[in-house]
């Protein structure tokens, strides 16, 4: 509702016009779409976010978020991954355009937790950490708020969970280091609340 009161005063905006890029710092929210790697690429999750922006320069602008997303374990439970963390983001063009295209970089942190349908106290869960890289593309919708859309690549480094059973269901977390991928879809509206410096 704060965003939508902001866009429909374009005088708070007018009073705003002289901002430059750097230290500008935006709020925003988001939509993900996820595509595990076990053993193969067939886990599918979903879920939503917030992130903020804080920007260093017209070339250098920095993202930090939070994610919440879920996928079935086919038909015996559920999978739960929490994303923290932040990237750099890098725009190659000289010119802000009303499309503007970006390189990004960063590392998170991850929660994860299995747990079988219909009993809670069955569950298995790892912390790890990742890094992550991609590129995504603004949609400017006004010198404030713009639309983003990410394609990134993100590696965990961590203990796997496996489903070593499916009747009973029975998780395993084997000793070690295991890597897992995700390949993540995001979709987000952000607006320049501040301009910090």
């Amino acid at each position: 509702m704060f965003v939508l009161f902001l866009w429909l005063n374009p005088e708070v905006e007018a009073q705003n016009d002289s901002l430059t890029s750097a230290g500008q710092l935006s709020v925003g929210v988001r939509s993900s779409w996820g595509l595990v790697y076990e053993h193969d690429w067939n886990r599918m999750s979903f879920g939503s976010g917030g992130q903020f922006r804080l920007r260093f320069s017209d070339k250098v602008n920095s993202d930090w978020f939070f994610d919440f997303l879920q996928g079935d374990l086919d038909d015996i439970g559920r999978r739960t991954d929490i994303h923290i963390g932040w990237s750099v983001l890098y725009y190659p063009l000289n010119k802000q355009g009303t499309w503007q295209p970006y390189l990004l970089a960063g590392h998170c942190f991850e929660f994860l937790k299995m747990s079988e349908n219909g009993n809670t106290n069955n569950f298995a869960n790892r912390k790890s950490a990742s890094i992550q890289a991609g590129a995504g593309i603004h949609l400017h919708l006004s010198k404030r708020a713009d639309i983003s859309f990410v394609a990134q690549y993100m590696m965990h480094f961590g203990t796997n969970i496996d489903v070593v059973s499916t009747n009973p269901v029975v998780f395993e977390k084997p000793g070690g280091i295991a890597l897992q991928d995700h390949v993540l879809l995001h979709f987000s509206l952000n607006y320049v609340i501040a301009d910090l410096w």
